[in-house]
């Protein structure tokens, strides 16, 4: 009985002071940081926003691996977007990390894009979701997804007003 007793204590000393690895978790340096990148995004610093990925990052919004963007071209595609918004943010947010089994720390993002068109002064909410993968506190992977068909939709109908045909521009 004594042996069953101390094998028990044993036990519960092991559970209780050996701590294991998170592999989830809604709390985080990492998650601190992305929160820090969407918010720049959101107020377009640039210069702060890219200073959390890392300078070979590759960035896969809306596409797959061999069309990734690097830093340099996401940042100018990014602003060129922010030149057609009057405002932009995101809302209903919600974020987690994982490490996977192969180590990896990822951030996982889901939240409501929102935005006002310049064109059209009309608001759009789209559903988005971001995974960004950090090595050393940096982004070194990110991948985003979300349907932007509602703008392309009305860019379309746009430019068909001002030329009276689909998909030609004024100036040509």
């Amino acid at each position: 009985m004594k042996k069953l007793i101390s094998l028990g204590i044993a036990i519960i000393l092991f559970i209780v002071f050996n701590p294991q690895e998170k592999r989830y978790t809604q709390q985080s340096v990492e998650i601190d940081t992305y929160k820090k990148v969407l918010k720049a995004y959101e107020k377009r610093d640039w210069k702060s926003m890219v200073s959390h990925y890392a300078d070979t990052a590759k960035i896969m919004n809306n596409v797959v691996e061999k069309d990734a963007q690097n830093l340099s071209q996401f940042l100018a595609q990014t602003k060129e977007d922010a030149t057609q918004f009057s405002n932009w943010e995101f809302v209903d947010t919600e974020y987690e990390m994982v490490v996977t089994d192969k180590g990896e720390t990822w951030v996982n993002f889901w939240g409501v894009w929102k935005g006002i068109f310049k064109a059209n002064n009309k608001e759009y909410k789209i559903p988005t979701h971001i995974t960004a993968q950090f090595v050393n506190g940096k982004i070194v992977r990110e991948a985003g997804y979300w349907d932007v068909s509602k703008i392309i939709k009305d860019v379309q109908k746009l430019q068909t007003e001002e030329t009276g045909s689909p998909g030609k521009n004024s100036a040509n």
